[in-house]
């Protein structure tokens, strides 16, 4: 059976044949250059830098200029999305995949990720780039390290009190915990900035951050009456939240866990252990390309418009040499997440029932 036609909880099942792909990647990687997929591509990138901007302004025009809450209510939820635009910049400046010269990228992620998303471009850098060199790699990968859930059945077994409850019906926590993201997000930069050692550019991050947090509380406190304010502040970082882990939740989660310390080759481990979600125009708007997440994990520094053309040359690739390869639509995505998610809890709700079974019971 060709590995392209796999289901993601087959995949679970992979593991690399006895084969070299380290030529492999190499010719792949030819072949993307041949195309000119891993070219800058400055007039797509004005594009991209210039639409969230306007977007935010009509934003920020409707939150001065309109009385009605409803009518603010929705521009919460309008903000959200134009915030993950934001927030897509953020991560191509971080691949260095705008520009050339790495301090332009740079500054565009302390002007889109600092001060317009109020995140911390340094941290998220970090954080992001271990995920790329260890992806889905247990005890490894930043992006497993999510307190409230388990991977695998030894982590919940190891749990006591409520943390051993939510992991036990973890499936369930998985959109309240994906909405409270903006928040961690917001804490994460903060706690960052000022208490890590190294920092880089730590003044003009911390400038940029504080300025952010003034005006976005500012502008709302001062257009809308307090408890309006509250209300439009909980709802938008509520929608943000929502709206960027259902964007990076298909990449990885539900698909293939590796351990620390692999032999496996690059290729093989990210497609193993990545998930595309099927494109489409509203699918590659409100994902920001990372649908293409093979194409992306495989040529991290490649523009965001490029990865569409290069899903069809590695899908092709990878069917050819039987390298796994799986894509699926947005909702079969979180459904495979949530039953993922629940069978791992599983050993912990049977546990239960069984101590439930063998208790006397009362006359």
């Amino acid at each position: 059976m060709k590995t392209t036609t796999l289901s993601a909880a087959e995949m679970r099942r992979l593991k690399q044949p006895d084969v070299s792909y380290s030529k492999a990647y190499a010719e792949l990687k030819r072949l993307a250059k041949e195309k000119g997929l891993l070219e800058k591509q400055p007039a797509y990138y004005i594009y991209a830098l210039l639409e969230p901007l306007i977007l935010l302004g009509i934003g920020v025009a409707v939150l001065l200029l309109v009385d009605a809450f409803w009518v603010q209510l929705i521009n919460a939820l309008y903000l959200a999305v134009v915030f993950v635009r934001v927030g897509f910049v953020m991560h191509d400046a971080g691949h260095r995949q705008i520009f050339k010269k790495t301090r332009r990228n740079d500054l565009v992620g302390l002007i889109y990720g600092n001060l317009l998303l109020g995140s911390s471009i340094s941290s998220w850098r970090e954080r992001h780039n271990e995920h790329h060199a260890h992806t889905n790699e247990l005890d490894a990968d930043p992006t497993l390290e999510i307190p409230l859930w388990a991977w695998i059945e030894e982590q919940v077994q190891e749990q006591k009190g409520l943390l051993r409850f939510i992991m036990k019906y973890q499936a369930f926590t998985f959109f309240p915990v994906l909405s409270l993201s903006a928040f961690f997000q917001a804490f994460a930069a903060i706690r960052y900035v000022l208490m890590e050692k190294k920092v880089e550019d730590r003044a003009w991050q911390g400038l940029l951050l504080a300025l952010h947090f003034v005006l976005y509380f500012g502008l709302v406190f001062y257009a809308l009456p307090w408890w309006q304010a509250v209300i439009f502040l909980l709802v938008n970082h509520l929608a943000l939240g929502l709206h960027l882990g259902l964007v990076f939740a298909p990449n990885h989660k539900g698909m293939p866990l590796v351990e620390k310390d692999h032999q496996m080759d690059f290729l093989y481990v990210q497609a193993l252990t990545t998930r595309n979600v099927r494109p489409g125009p509203v699918v590659d708007y409100l994902y920001g390309g990372l649908n293409y997440q093979i194409e992306h994990h495989l040529f991290p520094g490649m523009p965001r418009n490029k990865l569409g053309e290069a899903r069809r040359i590695v899908k092709a690739f990878c069917e050819e040499r039987d390298i796994p390869y799986y894509e699926t639509g947005p909702i079969r995505s979180y459904r495979e997440i949530l039953q993922y998610m629940h069978q791992v809890g599983a050993p912990l709700r049977r546990s239960d029932r069984l101590v439930r079974a063998t208790e006397p019971q009362n006359p």
